[in-house]
C-alpha cells in the first residue's frame, strides 16, 4: 500500500472546528480561496473542501489512501482550553466522520498533551480507527520534552500508535513558540518506545529560521523508531533537504511519504532540470504532483510502502 501520511482538511462549522478571523483574513486562506474557488467561510466551504480532498485522493491513482489530520486547540499549562489563542481547529469527531464517509481517508487524531483527558481522548480515537497522533507544538503551544507529555508517550507506546510531530519551521499558521521546533525535544518519546515521525525532517521554512535537519539526521541514526516524513519538502525553502537525505543510506530508510496537502508541491528545478520541472507543473493535482516529483528524485520502492508498515496497515 502507498499511503500519504500527512494531509490536512479545514473545518468551518460548530462541532467540527474553526478558523479564527485572523486566519480567514490572512494570506494563506485567501490564496486557498482563490486557487480552489472556495465558497465563503461556513458550511458550504466545509463541504467543498471535503469534496475537493476526496477527489484529490481518488484522482491520485498511485495512492491507496491518505491520513487526514485533525488539529487540536491550544490549551494552557493547567489543561484549560485557550480559545483566543486557537487559530486553526479541526476536531477528532469531524475527521472520524470524514473517514467513515470516505474509505480512502485514514484518521490522524490530534490531542493536546496538556488536556486533562488527553489519554482518554487518544484511546477513544484509537477505538475509532486512528492510525497516528498528530502534533504541531510551535502552534499548539507546548514543549514535547515537558514531563506533562510523558503519560501520553506511555499511552502511545502501549497501543503502538505512532506520533507525527511537526519539526522545523512553519509559515501557514500563527506561531506561538518557535523554540519547540527542535526534533531533539522528541527524545523523551523515543526513549519511551514511541514510534516518532518527525514531520518535515526538521527543515526550515525560510532562511530566517533555525535549520534542524542535521539534528533530525542524528536522531534518525541514533533511534530505531525515529522516522521523518517528506511533507512540504517540495517547497522551495525546504527542498534543499532532498539531496542530503537521499545521500545518507541509513536516513533514506527512515523516510515516510507525506505531501502536506493542500500545501503546493513545486518541483525543485535545480535538482530536476527545467524540462522535467515544466512537465511536472502541468499536473494540477498537487497530491499526485508531490508523488511524481519524489519518483523523479529517485525515492526507492521501500519508501512508498513504509508508511503502511509503520501505521500497521499491511496486516499481520
Amino acid at each position: 500500500m502507498v499511503i500519504d501520511c500527512h494531509a490536512h482538511v479545514s473545518a468551518c462549522t460548530p462541532g467540527h472546528g474553526s478558523l479564527s478571523p485572523t486566519m480567514r483574513a490572512g494570506a494563506v486562506f485567501r490564496f486557498m480561496r482563490w486557487k480552489f474557488g472556495l465558497p465563503a467561510y461556513g458550511e458550504a466551504c466545509e463541504w467543498y473542501i471535503e469534496d475537493l480532498l476526496a477527489r484529490t485522493i481518488a484522482e491520485s491513482e498511485h495512492l491507496d489512501a491518505a491520513v487526514v489530520l485533525a488539529f487540536d486547540a491550544v490549551y494552557d499549562r493547567d489543561g484549560r482550553l485557550n480559545e483566543p489563542g486557537t487559530h486553526f481547529h479541526v476536531t477528532n469527531d469531524y475527521v472520524i466522520e470524514l473517514c467513515r464517509r470516505h474509505p480512502r481517508m485514514l484518521l490522524g487524531c490530534s490531542v493536546h498533551p496538556y488536556r486533562k483527558d488527553a489519554v482518554a481522548e487518544i484511546e477513544r480515537c484509537i477505538a475509532a480507527g486512528a492510525v497516528l497522533l498528530k502534533w504541531l507544538p510551535i502552534v499548539q503551544d507546548f514543549n514535547p520534552a515537558d514531563p506533562r507529555c510523558f503519560r501520553v508517550y506511555e499511552c502511545l507506546a502501549h497501543h503502538n500508535l505512532p506520533l507525527l510531530s511537526h519539526t522545523g519551521g512553519e509559515k501557514s499558521l500563527p506561531i506561538r513558540d518557535l523554540s519547540v521546533a527542535d526534533p531533539v525535544l522528541l527524545v523523551p518519546a523515543l526513549q519511551r518506545g514511541v514510534t516518532v515521525i518527525a514531520a518535515h525532517c526538521g527543515t526550515r521554512s525560510s532562511s530566517s529560521e533555525p535549520d534542524y535537519l542535521a539534528r533530525f539526521i542524528r536522531l534518525a541514526r541514533q533511534f530505531e523508531h525515529c522516522y521523518g516524513d517528506t511533507a512540504a519538502l517540495c517547497l522551495p525553502a525546504r527542498s534543499y533537504a532532498f539531496p542530503v537525505l537521499l545521500a545518507d543510506k541509513v536516513v533514506r530508510e527512515k523516510l515516510v511519504h507525506g505531501s502536506d496537502w493542500p500545501i503546493p508541491a513545486l518541483p525543485p528545478v535545480t535538482q530536476l532540470g527545467p524540462w522535467p520541472t515544466i512537465e511536472l507543473l502541468r499536473e494540477k493535482n498537487w497530491m499526485r504532483r508531490d508523488l511524481l516529483i519524489k519518483q523523479r528524485l529517485g525515492f526507492d520502492e521501500a519508501y512508498w510502502h513504509r508508511a503502511a508498515s509503520l501505521l500497521k496497515l499491511l496486516g499481520p
